[in-house]
């Protein structure tokens, strides 16, 4: 494997460095991923090749980050046995990383594993399920089963390959009852066209925690670049309605990625965190106004979002976003409720 392509792209995040801010404030990071190789089942280049040395390398890079949540991204899978039961092998391979990760408990621990189950299976789902959770000795939180789907072949739909309308499909939504109960959480990562779809899951099970994922994917390439603020309206509304729904709770970040079109990834420099707050804060109040500081939670979703920002610039912009915020209410974004939602 050749490592230059990630020297290279790490000494391009280098060129733009912040002082830290709130240095003490304690966060959980609730969403970041894992790749023990260049290419694997879900592709991604070399230089998101992400193990825990370079998770404490972020992790350690000057904000006080305590505990993370990993959350699903295809790999670790079990190469042999049924098709339903490898992904199990992904929650085997982290907690591999989270027992390693325990030698140092200076550093950030991961505290909850967020799998994936193919929800499709409906009602038998339910052996897969309670083998994630066997096997993940009480890191294991709930799945990810991701739906990002769109008719243009410019957009990629989602790793897990899903069909059009799955959250109203009948096999999945029998899947997602065996998820509620058994008490697990789900969440759920689509794109901005598929909010209004989640409402009507969240409104069928009302029990069931969903976590939304990275402001429901506003998409801002292919046929969609150039139309921003049409978008930016109808996701306003779509996302005030999904607020209504108390089981669902919001992660703030993961708009940083290629998809999205800010097109950081691009320059000769990244994003410094005036910029990422310039050009999304209105997505963020916007959340945190519908939902409250209880029912929201910054993620990083890196290494993804390393593309276009580094660790310790997008954790300034998540405090420059609240710096006029009371102390709960920050306590509650950068860490309560991540920990209340997954239980750690």
């Amino acid at each position: 494997m050749n490592l230059d392509n990630k020297e290279k792209h790490n000494k391009w995040l280098n060129q733009v460095v912040e002082p830290i801010l709130e240095p003490n404030l304690p966060i959980i990071d609730p969403h970041h991923h894992l790749w023990p190789a260049p290419w694997g089942r879900n592709k991604i280049p070399v230089e998101s090749h992400y193990l825990l040395e370079d998770l404490w390398n972020d992790t350690q890079s000057g904000h006080n980050i305590v505990k993370t949540v990993f959350v699903e991204c295809g790999q670790g899978y079990y190469l042999e046995g049924p098709e339903s039961f490898k992904p199990v092998g992904e929650t085997d391979f982290v907690l591999g990383i989270a027992n390693e990760a325990r030698q140092d408990t200076s550093k950030a621990q991961i505290s909850g594993i967020v799998g994936h189950a193919d929800l499709m299976l409906g009602k038998s789902v339910k052996e897969v399920l309670e083998a994630h959770r066997e096997k993940g000795e009480g890191l294991f939180k709930g799945i990810r089963h991701t739906a990002g789907w769109d008719q243009n072949e410019e957009v990629r739909n989602s790793h897990s390959e899903p069909i059009r309308h799955i959250y109203l499909d009948d096999n999945f939504q029998k899947g997602i009852e065996q998820l509620e109960n058994l008490d697990m959480s789900f969440d759920a990562w689509h794109y901005h066209h598929q909010i209004k779809e989640l409402t009507l899951l969240a409104k069928t099970f009302p029990n069931l925690i969903i976590i939304h994922n990275h402001f429901g994917g506003p998409l801002g390439i292919g046929p969609y670049e150039g139309n921003r603020d049409k978008i930016f309206n109808q996701w306003k509304e779509d996302i005030f309605e999904l607020s209504g729904c108390k089981n669902v709770v919001s992660k703030l970040g993961g708009m940083a990625m290629p998809i999205n079109g800010w097109d950081w990834h691009k320059r000769t420099k990244p994003a410094t965190s005036n910029e990422l707050v310039l050009a999304q804060k209105e997505y963020y109040l916007h959340v945190i106004d519908s939902f409250g500081a209880e029912r929201c939670l910054f993620e990083s979703n890196f290494p993804v979002d390393k593309q276009s920002i580094s660790y310790p610039v997008l954790w300034n912009a998540f405090k420059k976003l609240t710096s006029d915020f009371s102390e709960k209410d920050k306590n509650q974004l950068f860490y309560e409720t991540a920990a209340r939602v997954y239980k750690i």
